[in-house]
């Protein structure tokens, strides 16, 4: 994960961004190079946080950007209107 995340975000610890990431309810796939996944899963605390992740080498990913869920990014996953 990205240290600015924790920077810009505080109240997002980066246990809440590895377990929603983990527990993900929807993700999909910008059209973008290299492609940005977002998504919104849970932390452990049951609040949705949504995140953006680019696959940085097989099997890995780097979260660069995390925080509690927002309309916008609900809607864009499909779970919000």
């Amino acid at each position: 994960m990205h240290e600015r995340v924790t920077l810009r975000h505080p109240e997002v610890t980066e246990d809440d961004v590895r377990t929603a990431f983990e527990s993900s309810l929807r993700v999909r796939a910008r059209d973008t190079h290299p492609v940005h996944w977002v998504g919104v899963g849970t932390d452990a605390a049951g609040r949705l946080i949504e995140y953006i992740a680019v696959e940085d080498e097989p099997d890995g990913w780097l979260i660069f950007h995390a925080m509690p869920a927002t309309k916008s990014v609900l809607k864009e996953v499909g779970l919000g209107r």
